[in-house]
């Protein structure tokens, strides 16, 4: 049997470095999908039928795919740490600090104070879309996780009061945010693909916003109101609930909150503008290495916006508002403890996807695919999805198809709006039907108290929708592209 070197998709000197990992055997490109196949029914069987904790069923199958690809046993806990760690790490800084901003404003009664404003401004039916639009505008610099747990808060709140399906309010927000994060720069996929391919930034920006837009005005209303019938679920109490007495309640204004809301939104948008700045200059090194420009832009990366934020809360939901210092400290632990399955779930569902990235199924599904001779814009769409679906990270989907089809554009006589369809191409082949080997998969599950089949039956199909018609406004942009 042959022996296969793989490259690390995130180097780091022994800790998860994979860089120099020797398979013990070459399944090629046949025995890694069926190998992948297997791994998913295996964790299915595990959590449906047998009823196997989320996060033991993961770790588990991630143990027995990384042994049949040949990871040597004395490697195994390096093969797991690979996806785990860098997940877990994300995830957790972004969802503890959204918790405890999302606990603040619960326990304040600031979710409800807002529930009530938006319920008169929109009524109790339209409600829900008012919160979809608000996801939106927040999307557009927020990661999908961290803007998800930052406005859970206001949609259970939305969703108690109106008394209207959960999933009918709840859908709407998160498809708002995927959207953005998957379409639009500056989020990592798109600014990533934009770069290998050579697209101009400008235009996928502008053209990335279209394509979130209208993905989210299609599919958002069709998922609420869809799985808002079909799926009845409690809303959920992981960030409290509002009947529980704290002793923090004060009843803040409106005004309040939604400054409180929008201050990682402005913060996090700085960082994005002094980035773009930073690209139309000469040397963008220089000027991001300005004292000036690096102390703002390191108050807007996400979790240091995020913990601005939370401070700011305890400062004008706690202490200004006369709450002792041992209240406060008590309420921001409690929002610590329920979301601990979330994010171990989480991390372990990016473990699965790890091994998976490590047994390198996904760049040889790409390449044998890059291969078969499918028109460009077909196999930038197919590239990512297929991808995708092998290992789960949307973000290394998008890079993956954008590495393998750098060669081609380069070589190609496209204009500048040709590259920018091929890149929404692939960001909607890189969102395609998210399951169980996707961290984000489980992140929807638990915050919206979906069991696995039920996520199954609904977020993936729902993803799997954003990235068809995310693929078909390609095409069309394609076609007008190629007519001049």
């Amino acid at each position: 049997m042959g022996r296969r070197r793989i490259a690390a998709a995130h180097p780091h000197p022994r800790r998860i470095s994979m860089e120099d990992l020797v398979l013990n055997w070459d399944l090629g490109t046949g025995g890694l999908l069926l190998l992948a196949v297997a791994a998913v029914a295996v964790l299915l069987v595990l959590i449906m039928a047998l009823k196997v904790h989320a996060f033991l069923a993961l770790m588990i199958t991630s143990l027995g795919t990384a042994l049949a690809a040949g990871i040597p046993p004395d490697r195994l806990v390096e093969a797991l740490g690979f996806g785990f760690n860098p997940t877990l790490g994300n995830v957790m800084l972004l969802v503890a600090l959204g918790a405890m901003l999302g606990r603040m404003i619960e326990a304040s009664g600031g979710a409800e104070v807002l529930a009530t404003r938006m319920i008169a401004a929109f009524g109790e039916k339209r409600a829900g879309i008012g919160l979809s639009v608000a996801s939106l505008l927040m999307g557009f610099p927020i990661f999908f996780d961290a803007g998800l747990v930052v406005m859970l808060p206001m949609i259970y709140a939305v969703a108690r009061r109106t008394g209207a399906s959960f999933l009918s309010i709840a859908f709407p927000s998160a498809i708002a945010f995927s959207a953005m994060h998957i379409f639009s720069p500056p989020h990592p996929g798109p600014v990533a693909a934009s770069a290998t391919v050579g697209a101009d930034v400008g235009l996928t920006l502008v053209t990335g916003l279209v394509f979130a837009v209208i993905i989210w005005a299609v599919v958002a209303p069709l998922a609420g109101r869809i799985y808002g019938e079909h799926i009845r679920v409690p809303v959920p109490t992981i960030m409290g609930d509002e009947r529980e007495e704290t002793g923090f309640e004060s009843s803040p204004k409106v005004s309040t909150i939604v400054a409180m809301l929008l201050l990682p939104l402005v913060l996090i948008l700085m960082n994005t503008g002094l980035n773009m700045l930073a690209a139309t200059k000469d040397d963008p090194d220089a000027f991001k290495a300005t004292p000036w420009v690096a102390i703002l832009r390191a108050l807007g990366e996400t979790p240091i916006a995020l913990l601005i934020t939370v401070l700011v809360s305890m400062l004008v939901l706690g202490w200004g508002a006369g709450k002792p210092g041992t209240l406060v400290e008590k309420l921001a632990d409690s929002a610590l403890g329920p979301i601990c399955s979330v994010v171990l779930v989480t991390g372990a569902g990016g473990m699965f996807g790890g091994v998976l990235r490590a047994t390198g199924i996904g760049d040889a599904v790409a390449e044998s695919l890059a291969d078969v001779g499918l028109p460009v814009i077909v196999a930038a769409f197919l590239i990512a999805q297929i991808v995708r679906l092998a290992q789960g990270s949307a973000t290394v989907a998008l890079t993956t198809a954008a590495s393998l089809m750098a060669g081609v554009v380069s070589a190609g006589d496209y204009n500048a709006m040709q590259v920018v369809a091929l890149v929404m191409a692939m960001s909607a082949g890189s969102v395609g039907f998210s399951h169980v080997n996707d961290s984000g998969f489980w992140l929807v599950s638990r915050f919206f108290g979906l069991s696995m089949k039920q996520t199954l039956a609904s977020w993936t199909l729902i993803q799997g929708a954003m990235a068809v018609l995310g693929f078909l406004l390609s095409l069309v942009l394609w076609a007008v592209a190629s007519a001049f």
